[in-house]
């Protein structure tokens, strides 16, 4: 009998049929696989970096060069209006590209301080309005030198050991915190890093809370931080007499 032009043999059928049932079986293990991926996926810790005019770089950019390479970390800059935010040096700008108005929350809040930019902010009831906002559900509310007294303004820091720039101890002691002269000081859930380059210990530290020693470690050695200066003069008790009294006349 002549077969129909489009007919399939048992054979062909066979064959036919197994192609068709292992492309199911590959189309579905895909989509497994897409789908165990995707749930598998851990949500990323939120980290959120406050910038305001007359803010100190190096309180932001430290820190963020050490946070935003932990993998589970999402790092963002945010200020009350996008736009440039400009230094306390008046020399460099940061184009920020986030307003607080689009940060509902955050798992980590990170204050830096600044010259009269700190007194501004403080004295910025939407901006400390945000902030307490924002502490509410942090898991860590930090801050970086002088960002310290924005907490103690905040009412974060009464009663508790805290540290800022040495030349402030007096400001944040009058706020209701204690001060301790050390790198970085942690109670409860807030974080406070002393002068300007102490943010960067302070990160490592929180890091290392947060993800553990070796992510820490990990990220120790991808920003080379090994700090070896050519003086020690970097804290008010290792620096000599003639040269305290020089930083505080030149301020």
């Amino acid at each position: 009998m002549e077969q129909a032009p489009f007919a399939l043999t048992r054979r062909r059928f066979n064959a036919a049929g197994l192609a068709i049932t292992l492309a199911g079986l590959t189309s579905a293990s895909l989509a497994g696989e897409r789908s165990s991926g995707e749930s598998s996926e851990e949500p990323k810790t939120s980290v959120t970096i406050l910038l305001f005019p007359g803010v100190t770089l190096l309180d932001a950019i430290g820190p963020y060069e050490m946070l935003h390479r932990v993998p589970s970390f999402e790092v963002k800059f945010v200020a009350e209006q996008v736009g440039p935010i400009v230094a306390d040096s008046g020399l460099v700008a940061v184009d920020v590209k986030a307003s607080i108005a689009d940060v509902d929350r955050t798992d980590v809040l990170l204050i830096p301080g600044g010259g009269t930019g700190v007194r501004e902010a403080s004295e910025n009831t939407n901006l400390m309005r945000w902030i307490r906002e924002m502490d509410r559900q942090s898991t860590y509310t930090t801050s970086v030198c002088t960002g310290s007294l924005i907490l103690a303004r905040a009412g974060f820091l009464s009663g508790r050991k805290a540290t800022t720039h040495f030349a402030l101890k007096e400001m944040l002691n009058g706020l209701g915190a204690e001060y301790v002269a050390e790198r970085w000081v942690q109670s409860g859930k807030y974080w406070t890093a002393a002068g300007v380059s102490a943010g960067l210990d302070m990160s490592l530290a929180l890091i290392a809370d947060s993800e553990g020693q070796e992510r820490a470690m990990i990220t120790q050695l991808a920003v080379e931080y090994d700090p070896q200066p050519p003086f020690r003069s970097g804290s008010e008790e290792t620096a000599a007499p003639d040269i305290l009294e020089a930083y505080r006349q030149r301020r």
